[in-house]
């Protein structure tokens, strides 16, 4: 530590933990401007080498993600390297470059000018997700897009691929590729003023084990390269200045962090069971079939929601049935003989098709609007293709279908009449399928679990999304900063309505699990099983925690405090019951 910051005030600034450890030493300030692009207009004569030129930088620039997917195959492993064949698809993606083409061919601007418009506004498309992980697909694209124009421009490539020394990168955003070109020997930690804990920066931060710390606002203003900083990856703070007393604290947590860590993975080979003998089913929440070995990894006991919108996503096009089948399969094989419930398309409103703009005209309140169920419904076509693939897949392993966003039986009965017709369709084929296939419903909307016993008669089993049910049950827009310190998973209107679903569902034999966050958040997790909830499925890193203190604790004590907090009138009472019942059986030392 320099003599220097000894007399300097320690600031302590709140982010969002994204990597979790500890890590102290001096800032590299890293900041990544965007491409000044030119923009003049084009003689007739040189059109056609215009559109080369667009070529050769597309091909360059597939030639350089090429590359870096390959060093960092070599370095961090196949998973991570796995980020950037979303880059190598936005190349590919004839949407874009066809839009392109047209808007020079209809302006005559230079290609940088036409290209920048129509990348500008698939950027501007999915920034306004509502869904975080689909929102970081804006990320690849202004990643592709700066490389595409530096290319077009002749200039030299943004690198973080020579650090001089070791150090804590502060930057305002990482691309991708300034992640994936960071020096791993010299990187002790990442901070970024914006982010979240889905973005690439933060994924290549975790494969390098390494602290990360995302939503720091303006702290690249706040900081100089040079100044000294401590990060904890853990409750999501950036110390500037630290202090001797703060350096000691530190030294302290960070020992026994590590020895619980340990613990918790240790716990994690051992089964889901309480201390009064109750097995508890913990999956894992997919998105993508290359996530098969993280599930495993975890020891996951099976894919409690595989989001299948992904397939969708992921093309400029909508991926056929052979196509999805595969995808499929993979998923079923891969985790065999373990169950995979495969939720269909949800699709639309907040998550468009980029490619497809007609199929989801521009909405005011698209939460509400036309999407998941309601979309397939009236897109029977897309609907099929899609039953159909998930009906072969079950003839590959323990394949479990579930819709999203029902809103009530008739809406089931009429999901399940297009999914007899493919059933036949298939027989007629003489294609092989599991007849007996489960078929459930999430319950999401207020007006699903108001009416679960209806449901019930129709479904094998039910999976509630508690971020959106939470949502529309208490009208809280997630999105908005203004209100959403008033979403509040334990306001009593949720933990009534949680009550209601189970017994209801119980009532008629038909399990239950969350595949919301809550089901993830070791606090909650003792408050849904008191409940009643079967089946528990969250993001795989998550496992270790939830196992630990499923082990520390028994389920009469579980039910006692859901009995109690049933009885309670503030979210704030019942969240405290739950945070004290955890930390009594979860301690660090």
């Amino acid at each position: 530590m320099s003599s220097d910051s000894r007399h300097q005030q320690e600031i302590v600034v709140q982010g969002i933990s994204a990597s979790q450890g500890i890590a102290y030493g001096t800032v590299f300030v890293y900041l990544q401007s965007d491409v000044e692009v030119p923009s003049y207009q084009v003689d007739l004569e040189k059109r056609i080498e215009e559109v080369a030129r667009f070529d050769q930088a597309l091909l360059t620039t597939r030639q350089q993600i090429a590359k870096i997917q390959d060093e960092v195959e070599k370095n961090l492993g196949k998973a991570e390297a796995l980020i950037f064949d979303a880059h190598l698809l936005v190349l590919e993606d004839q949407a874009l470059i066809g839009e392109t083409i047209r808007e020079f061919e209809k302006s005559g601007r230079n290609i940088e000018t036409c290209f920048n418009n129509v990348a500008s506004r698939y950027i501007q498309a999915f920034s306004e997700i509502d869904d975080e992980y689909l929102r970081e697909r804006a990320g690849d694209i202004r990643d592709v897009a700066q490389r595409v124009l530096q290319n077009l421009l002749g200039q030299a490539e943004n690198s973080l691929s020579k650090l001089a020394e070791k150090r804590i990168v502060v930057a305002n955003d990482l691309s991708p590729s300034d992640s994936a070109s960071i020096d791993r020997s010299a990187a002790l930690g990442i901070v970024m003023d914006s982010g979240s804990k889905t973005s690439h920066a933060v994924i290549v931060a975790r494969s390098m084990k390494v602290p990360a710390v995302v939503g720091v606002r303006d702290l690249t203003k706040r900081v100089k390269t040079g100044d000294w900083v401590l990060i904890d990856g853990y409750d999501g703070l950036v110390i500037v200045n630290p202090s001797e007393q703060t350096l000691f604290r530190y030294g302290k947590i960070q020992s026994q962090k590590k020895t619980f860590e340990h613990r918790l993975l240790e716990a994690n080979r051992q089964p889901a069971v309480t201390l009064d003998g109750v097995s508890i089913s913990l999956q894992a929440n997919l998105e993508k079939v290359e996530e098969i070995a993280l599930a495993r990894e975890y020891f996951a006991q099976g894919v409690g929601l595989f989001r299948t919108e992904y397939l969708y996503l992921n093309s400029a096009r909508i991926p056929t049935e052979q196509e999805q089948f595969v995808a499929y399969k993979a998923l079923a094989e891969g985790m065999a003989p373990l169950p995979v419930v495969i939720r269909t398309l949800d699709l639309g409103g907040d998550k468009p098709l980029a490619g497809n703009p007609d199929l989801f005209p521009k909405e005011d309140n698209p939460f509400m609007g036309f999407r998941a169920i309601r979309f397939c419904l009236e897109h029977t076509a897309i609907f099929k293709d899609q039953l159909r693939a998930i009906l072969m897949a079950s003839a590959h392993g323990r394949v479990r279908l579930m819709y999203p966003m029902i809103s009530g039986a008739d809406e089931l009965a009429r999901a399940n009449v297009i999914l007899e017709e493919c059933k036949l369709e298939l027989r007629a084929r003489g294609q092989a399928f599991d007849a007996d296939m489960d078929v459930g419903a999430m319950i999401e909307i207020p007006s699903a679990a108001v009416t679960t016993d209806l449901l019930a008669r129709s479904c094998d089993f039910f999976s509630i999304g508690t971020n959106d049910l939470i949502q529309y049950l208490l009208a809280i827009d997630r999105g908005n900063d203004r209100i959403a310190h008033l979403y509040e998973p334990t306001h009593p209107a949720v933990i009534r309505t949680l009550k209601h679903v189970v017994d209801e569902a119980h009532r008629a034999k038909v399990p239950v699990s969350v595949c919301g966050e809550m089901a993830g958040d070791p606090v909650l997790v003792p408050l849904l099983l008191g409940l009643g909830v079967d089946a528990l499925s969250m993001t795989p890193p998550l496992l270790p925690a939830v196992k630990y203190l499923l082990r520390a604790m028994t389920m009469a004590d579980a039910r006692e405090l859901a009995a109690e907090a049933l009885t309670l009138s503030s979210a704030q009472e019942i969240y405290a019951k739950c945070e004290a019942f955890c930390r009594a059986r979860v301690k660090l030392d």
